[in-house]
This record gives C-alpha cells, sequence and structure tokens, in this order.
C-alpha cells in the first residue's frame, strides 16, 4: 500500500480458490503484519445463475463474521484500492452487471489490446459498484486485461487497475502484478504474486465461516 508521498506499508497474505462447476470460492487470509493478523476474507462467487453472490469478512479484534451486502462491494476492501467487487471477480467485469461494446483497438504495453467498454445494466448496479463506465483493455492474443479504467457520470477517471507481469503457470495466465490506483487520492496498492500453485488439491473446509474464524494455522 502506498500514499502519494511515496510512503510504503507491506501487508502478507494467503489464499485458496476452488471451482465447483460454474460456482467459485475464494479465501483469503492476512498473515502479518500484526494490526491485521487472523482478518479472513470468504467468497462465493455463483457465477452468472442470477443467485446473488455471498461475501464474509472476519475481523479478529471484533470476533466476529460480517456478511459484506450487495450494497457494500464497491467499497475499498480492508484499506486497500482494491473493492470487495474487485477481489470476488479478480479485478474481472461480471457480464450480467453490464452491458459491452468494442470502441477501438490499442497499444498497452507494446500488446494490441481490444478496448471494450462496460457500463451497467442499471441505476442501482452503478449504485452499488461507484462508477457509471468502465473501459478494459482486453489482449487481443490471451484474452487478459491488462488496463482498466473506472469513471464516473461526468466521465472522469477515478480508479485504474493495471495488470502486468503475466506468465503462464500450469498452462494458466496469470498476472503476477496488479495494481489499483486511486486517481482522487492518490493512493494505491500493488498485489504481488509471490508462489502461485495451480496443481495441489484444496479442502472444501477452507471455505467456511468457521474456518475463517479458526484462522490459516488451524488448516
Amino acid at each position: 500500500l502506498r500514499d502519494k508521498g511515496g510512503s510504503e506499508r507491506v501487508r502478507e497474505t494467503i489464499g485458496w480458490r476452488k471451482y465447483y462447476g460454474a460456482e467459485k470460492r475464494t479465501s483469503l487470509f492476512f498473515l502479518s503484519p500484526a494490526n491485521i493478523r487472523d482478518t479472513a476474507f470468504l467468497t462465493f462467487d455463483y457465477g452468472e445463475t442470477g443467485k446473488d453472490d455471498a461475501q464474509w469478512l472476519y475481523l479478529p479484534a471484533a470476533r466476529k463474521v460480517r456478511r459484506i451486502s450487495a450494497t457494500d462491494r464497491g467499497n475499498f476492501f480492508v484499506g486497500t484500492d482494491f473493492t470487495y467487487e474487485d477481489i470476488k471477480k479478480e479485478t474481472k467485469i461480471s457480464a450480467k452487471d453490464f452491458t459491452f461494446k468494442t470502441i477501438g483497438v490499442e497499444d498497452v504495453d507494446g500488446h494490441r489490446c481490444f478496448a471494450v467498454e462496460a457500463t451497467p445494466v442499471n441505476d442501482k448496479i452503478a449504485r452499488e459498484l461507484g462508477y457509471a463506465k468502465a473501459i478494459s483493455w482486453f489482449d487481443a492474443e490471451i484474452w487478459m486485461s491488462r488496463r482498466s479504467e473506472y469513471m464516473d457520470a461526468q466521465g472522469k477517471t477515478l480508479r485504474r487497475i493495471l495488470s502486468q507481469d503475466i506468465e503462464q503457470i500450469d498452462g494458466i495466465w496469470t498476472a503476477k502484478r496488479v495494481t489499483a490506483t486511486d486517481l482522487k487520492s492518490g493512493h494505491a496498492t500493488e498485489l504481488l504474486l509471490t508462489s502461485v500453485d495451480y496443481k495441489t488439491p484444496v479442502d472444501d473446509a477452507r471455505f467456511t465461516e468457521q474456518a475463517l474464524v479458526h484462522g490459516v494455522r488451524e488448516h
């Protein structure tokens, strides 16, 4: 986490992800520093089924698991510049919440990309997410977003997300560095993936409210 003056704070996390058909479950645990250690997050992303997704946050100081409402999904996640929706969707944009149109072809970091404009399907979705429009630049070869910008109703860019250091790991294209910047405050959060494993089986028990409370050391 880096403020506009250049001061930095570092947090360490560990997380798991597992697919159940179209449903994706993700759990994330903070390991350090001490003031955020044992904070944990769980999300059930039900895909495009029409069923409302579910998210829970465990705050050890309160010793309580809190359900995250859909109306909160545009809020920033635990002091970072990523929103709850970013964490759930891995910075992707949900097809059920937006209409899309291709608006051009541009170069991003030396890669040919399609610029795609996404507009919320209604005002309720726009209010929940906190922006009126998004533009993403998708790599024409690997179909991953390399850059996304989120704008208000007047067209002013509020946030920017860059996906960099993209490489194949176990045959899966993976962005090992993702940076979200709040253009209003100048604050930025850089997510660095230092160890990625797509092969080791993941226990279902990691994706429960009980697991959030017990912490990562219990599994």
